[in-house]
């Protein structure tokens, strides 16, 4: 029993990674009310955007990690005002807003595919710094999910309770119609949800680009993680989707433990398909904050 502890360790690891995609993912979708799969777009651009200007270019960590954000965040702000914008004005179905984000995500999958080639790449440079708390070892970037997903929480949390424009976005995510006409900008709000969203997504997938290393087609394998942690917790709520996400997290790892890590994808979706068969609607009702 003494590997109990490591694993839990991990599960609370994995569980922060998800969370951190859940929480953007979720605030999106609690706005726009579809499944941004786009969104997986801005996981995989932010690893091979510090791969490119600090591996590539020789630019130091503290230019190459802001500018890789930035360049998600306006990557995700472009998205919305040129394809989704256009389907809302067409009054287009979900199925469309969904087919529409998976051609964004294929094509941008293809570019850096073309751009950096398929092979798997890296981007820490040297061995990790190693933190030993008796049995349990956690590496440095391991550490720093954990303290991201928490700090990213509680700013989210404040923002959307303390802030003007947090409590808009509620207003939006509750009914967009009503907020029109009681005065609030929805475009410029739904736009600035992206922001954000894309901007944890960006945290995220440089995180996860240090902790495994970076390949084109990882974006859509963390998606749906975030996606499945989503559903777990309550599609649109925001704090249903970090629970679920540490719930994945754990029983993930528990089950690799029992069985093998052949197995941690099964367990996911096995986990997903029992909670979408007995409470669709996820562990916690929906809302918006």
């Amino acid at each position: 029993m003494d590997i109990l502890p490591q694993i839990l360790t991990n599960g609370i690891i994995a569980g922060a990674l998800y969370g951190l995609i859940a929480l953007g993912f979720n605030f999106i979708y609690g706005t726009v009310k579809f499944f941004d799969l786009a969104y997986g777009s801005v996981l995989v651009m932010s690893g091979y955007g510090v791969f490119l200007f600090t591996k590539t270019l020789g630019l130091s960590l503290v230019v190459g990690l802001p500018l890789s954000i930035l360049i998600c965040a306006l990557f995700g702000l472009g998205v919305y005002r040129t394809v989704y914008t256009h389907l809302q004005k067409k009054r287009a179905s979900n199925m469309a807003y969904i087919v529409a984000s998976l051609g964004v995500f294929t094509v941008v999958q293809a570019i850096i595919a073309i751009s950096f080639t398929s092979q798997f790449q890296t981007i820490a440079t040297g061995a990790q710094t190693v933190f030993r708390l008796g049995s349990v070892v956690i590496t440095q970037i391991q550490l720093l999910a954990v303290l991201f997903f928490i700090l990213i929480s509680v700013l989210l949390a404040l923002f959307l309770g303390y802030t003007r424009m947090g409590k808009a976005a509620r207003a939006v995510a509750d009914d967009a119609s009503v907020s029109e006409i009681i005065g609030i900008n929805t475009k410029k709000i739904t736009s600035w949800v992206f922001v954000i969203g894309s901007v944890i997504g960006a945290i995220a997938g440089i995180i996860t680009a240090y902790d495994t290393g970076i390949e084109p087609t990882m974006g859509f394998a963390l998606v749906l993680k975030g996606v499945i942690a989503a559903i777990i917790g309550g599609v649109g709520n925001i704090w249903g989707g970090v629970l679920g996400a540490l719930g994945l997290g754990l029983i993930e790892n528990l089950g690799v433990w029992q069985f093998s890590a052949e197995w941690k994808d099964v367990i996911a979706y096995t986990v997903l398909i029992i909670v979408l068969v007995f409470r669709p609607q996820g562990i916690f009702k929906k809302k918006s904050s």
